[in-house]
């Protein structure tokens, strides 16, 4: 088995879960590869750097890899998908962040799930992600145009709303009076959406999610829509540029630029183990039924 290792952070938690999982993979004969960055920050920081100077590095995936573990945050594997792109790849997240929607690998587990996935005992689920064309074409967001949770316009610079004008193929919809609009995944509507007011969807739902951002008319609620759906927005506002957003890098595009946002060609993979599902994982970072007036 080739297993890549991936993170951006390298703290307290970091160092027990850095340790516990090479530890682990060394012990099965597993080969190792580290993302050059990541590799820099152990080297720098971990106590016993010497444990692992023999591991080789890497910049780029094939497909000769057979899993991506990702040590961090959701954000870290959001991340970590611009390593994976159309590759195939599974990936699982040890969490050593907050939440952990996506990362659900508890430290005191790894060597158990681990253990599991070398002995076949998990499942892989197909995410579906978005992706993003604009007209002017725009260099930030053209060699990673893709997002697993979601792709949000929102304004730059100003405490004035903007104006989103929006499009189903090509139909019009509304011109948003808000902060932005956020299109999420059933992956992304445990996240910004959320958090905006959209609802969860289950993730292995066909849709997506148009979610508006502190709109000024209340009428203006989220809508599901089929991931078939093309989304066209064309932002404007009072000043010359706004943002966009795919899941944590983000852009500046001028006001008035054509944006098409679609179900990408290529799905992520992710490794559920055996134990796990997404309604127990709903259930537990969102307590509900810890209310014991219930």
């Amino acid at each position: 088995m080739k297993v890549a290792v991936f993170g951006r952070f390298y703290n307290e938690t970091t160092t027990i879960s850095v340790e516990t999982l090479f530890y682990y993979l060394s012990k099965k004969a597993i080969e190792a590869y580290i993302e050059t960055e990541f590799y820099n920050l152990i080297i720098n920081k971990a106590p016993n750097k010497e444990a692992y100077e023999s591991y080789n590095k890497f910049d780029t995936l094939d497909s000769s890899f057979d899993l991506l573990v990702s040590i961090g945050g959701d954000g870290t594997i959001l991340r970590a998908i611009t390593f994976v792109k159309d590759s195939g790849i599974p990936i699982i997240g040890i969490n050593t962040g907050r939440l952990g929607f996506l990362a659900t690998i508890q430290v005191n587990e790894i060597e158990k799930a681990i253990q599991n996935i070398i002995d076949g005992k998990y499942t892989i689920s197909e995410r579906s992600l978005l992706s993003i064309e604009t007209t002017p074409p725009n260099d930030d967001i053209t060699s990673f145009n893709f997002a697993l949770n979601e792709i949000a316009v929102s304004r730059k610079n100003t405490t004035s709303m903007i104006t989103v004008e929006t499009y189903l193929n090509g139909e019009f919809l509304n011109s948003y009076w808000s902060d932005g609009l956020i299109v999420s995944t059933p992956m992304g509507s445990t996240g910004y959406s959320l958090s905006c007011g959209g609802p969860v969807i289950t993730p292995d739902t066909n849709s997506f999610v148009i979610t508006p951002i502190a709109p000024h008319n209340l009428s203006a609620r989220p809508l599901i829509i089929t991931d078939s759906t093309e989304i066209q927005l064309k932002v404007m506002g009072r000043e010359e540029s706004h943002l966009v957003s795919l899941d944590s890098r983000i852009a500046t595009l001028d006001n008035g630029t054509l944006i098409k946002i679609k179900k990408a060609s290529f799905k992520i993979k992710m490794i559920d183990l055996l134990n796990e599902s997404f309604l127990d994982t709903l259930r537990k970072k969102l307590l509900w039924g810890e209310d014991k007036r219930n």
